[in-house]
């Protein structure tokens, strides 16, 4: 039975047996979430949280994506103009709080890319069922932005330093890495989503239902990887982290060393403190946090600017401000993580 949550086609909503099912409907876009599905989103879970014929809710995303993430022109057109739709963000993250703290199972069938905002609306839920077409990424620091959406919580969590790695280089990985770090909790090949969608509207056992169409996978980064990139993303500092990286020997480090100062170097600076403060943080205090940080990249320079380089002018050459990391003030940093002087983000 369809259900009305003011999503207008951007996010259909039904109930199917015990399931509340959610449809990212976006796929020329695909499946950015914009301020409205954000909105519609919150009813729904408020509505079915209360709901007690709704025993668990089912997330996807209609065609080839599960959601790239926010609609970040709407971002700079409004940041351009000097109106930043910062009542967008401060709902997200507010959405991001509420999916982390739902009672009921929220299961997220991921099947294509899921970037930044369809991160946020997956991976804070308690089941994360990844298939061999899903790809995985944060890759903020890459538009002069910060992993936010929960990443301060999500990514700082993951073993072995992978977390670090991933909100510093900003790259992507697929169903059996995301698997063995605990991103997801299940893999399950993409012929057998719409049998497992079937089983999910028709039991209230989602762990049964989920098991029996799941299967293992191995992870695409070789164990030598892993105990490199544990090695090398350790560090209390930046400066130590990058300076090890710079000495590497293995020509894939080299890369990884070469891809990181490719990012905004404010970026860089933010997103390594705000994941090691993020691991001794709740998710509300995570989100409390990513929206001062928030409130002061829309002031500022390189967000505008990464997504210039990106997405409007496609050049791929953005001139940040700082261009160096040793030109990154620490009082500058200092100001991204300090109390807004209108108040911190009410959840």
């Amino acid at each position: 039975m369809r259900v009305d949550f003011g999503g207008a086609d951007d996010i259909l909503f039904e109930t199917r047996g015990p399931a509340g099912l959610v449809t990212l409907n976006r796929p020329s876009a695909l499946n950015a979430v914009n301020h409205r599905m954000v909105q519609a989103l919150a009813r729904a879970l408020a509505a079915w949280e209360a709901d007690d014929a709704v025993r668990h809710v089912v997330i996807r995303g209609e065609g080839r994506a599960f959601s790239a993430g926010g609609d970040i022109l709407d971002v700079y057109e409004g940041g351009r103009a000097g109106n930043p739709p910062v009542g967008f963000f401060a709902d997200e993250y507010r959405l991001n709080a509420a999916i982390a703290r739902f009672p009921k199972p929220y299961v997220a069938l991921i099947d294509g890319i899921v970037m930044g905002g369809g991160v946020g609306v997956s991976f804070h839920g308690s089941h994360r069922v990844m298939t061999e077409k899903a790809q995985f990424a944060m890759p903020e620091v890459g538009i002069g932005f910060f992993p936010d959406v929960g990443g301060s919580h999500l990514l700082s969590r993951l073993p072995g330093e992978f977390g670090m790695y991933l909100a510093l280089t900003g790259g992507r990985i697929r169903w059996g890495d995301a698997c063995g770090v605990g991103l997801a909790t299940h893999t399950v090949e993409a012929e057998k989503l719409a049998a497992l969608l079937d089983a999910l509207c028709a039991t209230d056992n989602v762990g049964a239902a989920i098991a029996s169409h799941a299967t293992d996978v191995e992870g695409e980064t070789d164990d030598a990887c892993l105990h490199a990139i544990a090695h090398h993303f350790s560090s209390d500092a930046l400066d130590d982290m990058l300076d090890s990286l710079a000495l590497a020997q293995d020509d894939w480090l080299r890369e990884v060393y070469a891809k990181i100062l490719t990012r905004s170097p404010t970026s860089l600076c933010v997103a390594f403190r705000q994941l090691r403060a993020g691991a001794m943080l709740s998710m509300d205090e995570c989100m409390r946090m990513e929206y001062r940080i928030l409130r002061r990249m829309l002031a500022g320079h390189d967000f505008y600017e990464g997504i210039r380089a990106a997405i409007i002018e496609k050049d791929s050459a953005p001139k940040w401000r700082p261009a160096a990391l040793s030109e990154v003030l620490p009082q500058e940093i200092e100001a991204y993580f300090a109390p807004l002087p209108e108040g911190d983000l009410v959840l």
